[in-house]
């Protein structure tokens, strides 16, 4: 009898997740029998599976490993995009040597958005491109947010660069800004660009050390200096958080510029944790923060989960079944991703 109870009550408990993180109800379109081991768009990438040169004790570790989080990860320098579930890898998508993939977002339809420097596309679980867009010659994409089911918001970085807003279904462009004082340099521009709730625009400068909002007639309404800004994100409670990727920190600061919250890769991490780089962050509905790392050649954590009080309560070590982790997306949240504001607390 307490066996059926308690199998009641983890089917409950899932059923109850599921509908809270609508990304859940979509995971299984991804192994169906249907999906192809390779897809005809896909191109083969040699995995980096380096050696850790660290010291690091990893059944010491805090949390789960893999089965941690649901999530979609990405890295630079690996160019294949995975699916983890329940502790597997349960989806990739390779897109080749070269360039790097930078920003990925799995939608409530199931189709997967993605930049790849060099373009932009959206795949779905069945492995068929059904958008895709190459960067003009001279430009570079980095970095892409769905609006609704049916827009793209992206950057081209170039001279100058470009936000542009791309209706999906029509091809129509329907925002056009040029962004001033983007940098002499094109491919360290930008990493991330992000509409938010309120509809304004917030990027971060990586190469010119600052964070600027644009209203929507695209004039500077919020300004914050901060070195190499990778990537930068509006909070729930209209705080800013912020990856500063010189000094290795994430940093979450109020709408007058004071820090509220920060965390250093330097100094913060617990005796014996190695991890030597920062690119983008993830604030979950419980209040944690998820850095990711791009590793170095294979040395430190990918993943850390961090706490308001700085408790490290999840540390990802895993380089024979991922590479670098420049972004994630955790797919147990509760939020609609393809809704400006909703997947970050």
């Amino acid at each position: 009898m307490k066996t059926i109870l308690a199998f009641l009550l983890l089917t409950a408990t899932l059923a109850q997740s599921s509908s809270n993180a609508p990304l859940l109800r979509v995971l299984e379109r991804f192994t169906a029998p249907t999906v192809p081991a390779m897809g005809p768009k896909e191109i083969p990438v040699r995995p980096r599976r380096d050696p850790d040169p660290t010291t690091m004790t990893l059944s010491d570790l805090p949390g789960s490993g893999l089965a941690q989080h649901p999530m979609v990860y990405i890295g630079e320098g690996d160019n294949t995009i995975y699916l983890v579930d329940k502790g597997k890898i349960i989806w990739t998508y390779q897109t080749g040597l070269g360039n790097e993939l930078d920003d990925v977002w799995l939608m409530t339809n199931g189709n997967l958005l993605f930049s790849r420097m060099s373009y932009v596309e959206i795949v779905t679980p069945d492995k068929k491109v059904v958008w895709h867009r190459d960067a003009p010659p001279g430009t570079e994409i980095h970095t892409c947010q769905p609006i609704g089911l049916d827009k793209v918001l992206l950057v081209e970085n170039g001279t100058p660069a470009r936000l542009l807003v791309i209706n999906i279904k029509t091809g129509r462009t329907e925002v056009e800004h040029e962004i001033p004082d983007a940098g002499t340099v094109v491919h360290p521009q930008f990493r991330r660009a992000r509409m938010t709730a309120a509809g304004t625009y917030l990027l971060p400068f990586l190469e010119m050390n600052k964070v600027v909002e644009y209203d929507k007639n695209f004039k500077p309404i919020w300004t914050y200096e901060i070195s190499s800004p990778w990537a930068a994100v509006r909070l729930r409670n209209g705080n800013t958080l912020i990856t500063d990727e010189k000094d290795r920190l994430a940093r979450e600061v109020n709408p007058k510029g004071e820090t509220v919250w920060e965390y250093s890769l330097r100094t913060d991490l617990p005796p014996g944790m190695v991890m030597p780089g920062s690119q983008s962050n993830v604030r979950l509905a419980n209040g944690n923060t998820v850095i990711c790392s791009r590793g170095g050649n294979g040395a430190g954590l990918q993943l850390i989960e961090v706490t308001r009080d700085q408790k490290v309560v999840w540390a990802l070590y895993d380089w024979k079944n991922l590479g670098p982790a420049t972004a994630v997306q955790m797919l147990d949240d509760p939020c609609v991703p393809e809704k400006p504001g909703d997947c970050q607390r």
